[in-house]
């Protein structure tokens, strides 16, 4: 698999995972109080973000190795709209009462099984998809959701310990999945997406790609609906981990500007998202 884009992805997500794991590592060792400290997202807490991300990895894991099982269950979740919600969050909590390091534990020997796992997948010959909570996905898509997740839950956490994380180049593999998942975001808010393609245009944080020049961009050039401004500020936005109006965002065209206020790069139902002004657009969040 080496030089494809899922060893690329996974390569990446490997060092989102470490990078995370390096911020709740020292919490769950010496059983900070922090590892149960309230995060931006309701009723959640660092435990629960964790465990949020054991218990998905899990998901893919099954969708990998026995697919037509995952399907079988999901199609079930899914026969209830109100079940999906109870389903993310009972996994949650069932983690999160774990002991720290249990936990902590758990969520290394996921990750590590799910990566092998989409490694052994990828080299397989042919296309395959593999079976989602939203629509099915290449093996580098399914490796580029899990990244997307654990980036925006690590900036739950992140924020819970009042740590500012450097940007990195691996937002690239946010902002792509933010920009192919605009039907998607329609669907899931029982909406009919735009039959033409927008242009997205994003700018990398200087942190990342030291260039002032270089764009991230998806979708036609000449695209008269189009999405332009700084990449941080879309991943944030289509992770909902900010509202449209505390980013540097601009739209152009009533449609854009649409997209921009139910933007969702995750399966499942868009949730209530953050309240405005809870982030300074200039400054950190």
């Amino acid at each position: 698999m080496s030089g494809t884009a899922a060893d690329e992805v996974l390569r990446d997500l490997r060092d989102e995972s470490e990078e995370l794991d390096a911020l709740v590592a020292p919490l769950a060792e010496a059983a900070d109080e922090r590892w149960r400290a309230d995060t931006p997202s309701p009723g959640w807490t660092v435990a629960h973000q964790i465990a949020h991300l054991a218990w998905t990895d899990r998901r893919a894991l099954s969708a990998v190795r026995d697919p037509e099982t995952f399907r079988r269950e999901a199609e079930d979740a899914f026969a209830d709209p109100g079940a999906v919600d109870t389903l993310v969050d009972d996994g949650a909590r069932r983690g999160a009462a774990l002991p720290p390091g249990e936990l902590l534990e758990t969520w290394r020997a996921g990750r590590r099984a799910l990566a092998t796992a989409l490694e052994e997948s990828a080299a397989r010959p042919g296309r395959h998809r593999l079976p989602w909570y939203g629509p099915p996905m290449s093996v580098a898509g399914m490796a580029t959701a899990r990244l997307m997740e654990t980036w925006a839950h690590g900036e739950d956490v992140a924020e819970t310990l009042g740590v500012r994380r450097a940007p990195t180049a691996r937002l690239r593999h946010v902002a792509r999945l933010g920009a192919r998942t605009r039907d998607f975001a329609y669907a899931v808010n029982g909406l009919e997406p735009p039959a033409e393609p927008f242009r997205v245009e994003l700018t990398p944080p200087p942190e990342a790609v030291p260039d002032t020049r270089a764009r991230w961009a998806y979708g036609p050039e000449d695209a008269p609906q189009r999405v332009s401004g700084p990449a941080l500020d879309f991943c944030l936005l289509v992770t909902r981990r900010v509202h449209r109006d505390d980013t540097a965002l601009r739209a152009e065209g009533a449609d854009a500007e649409r997209w921009l206020g139910i933007a969702q790069a995750f399966a499942g139902p868009p949730g209530a998202g953050r309240e405005p002004g809870t982030r300074d657009v200039e400054g950190p969040r």
